[in-house]
């Protein structure tokens, strides 16, 4: 799909679900999410995805590292509907052995430049639970500010996010 200077970001494939594992099915990645994933949450996880490249010509990418071809997180466009409006929202999930490497902030900035540049967006967001520190950071960096604070509701928990955006100041209206 897209290319960094150190990352490669593909379409999930049918049988990736050992990749999925390394970072979904870990609690302390998806904190944000009351835990980790089984290996069911993790195949409609995949399928979700798969859904979104056809319907929408996009979703979470796998990110590969170029130097060795390692599998070390996802990152990309999906489309969600919080109080009745849509929002693109630039996600991302990276293992724990590669935080704090900037291997994110790259991943999310080559993303917000796709959806910009590719798709013509006004602009993107991303949706943070406000005790993610990590990917709130992640999301400055990104060049993104906070628009407004919403409840997500999971598992039957109410759930404090902020959601941030950064504006296309190359697109004309």
């Amino acid at each position: 799909m897209l290319e960094t200077k150190r990352l490669r970001l593909r379409e999930w494939q049918v049988g990736d679900e050992v990749h999925l594992k390394t970072f979904l099915g870990d609690d302390e990645v998806m904190y944000a999410y009351e835990g980790g994933f089984d290996d069911i949450k993790i195949a409609d996880w995949l399928k979700w995805n798969r859904t979104s490249y056809k319907e929408n010509g996009y979703g979470l990418w796998a990110i590969e590292r170029k130097e060795d071809g390692a599998i070390i997180g996802e990152c990309g466009l999906t489309n969600q509907v919080i109080d009745g409006e849509t929002y693109l929202e630039i996600g991302y999930h990276l293992g724990k052995a590669y935080w704090k490497k900037g291997y994110m902030v790259e991943a999310s900035q080559g993303v917000k430049q796709y959806a910009f540049q590719e798709l013509g967006v006004n602009s993107v967001v991303s949706i943070i639970r406000d005790t993610n520190i990590a990917s709130m950071n992640v999301a400055i960096r990104n060049g993104m500010t906070i628009k407004k604070r919403v409840i997500k509701t999971y598992l039957g928990i109410d759930m404090p996010h902020y959601i941030f955006e950064v504006a296309n100041k190359t697109k004309r209206s």
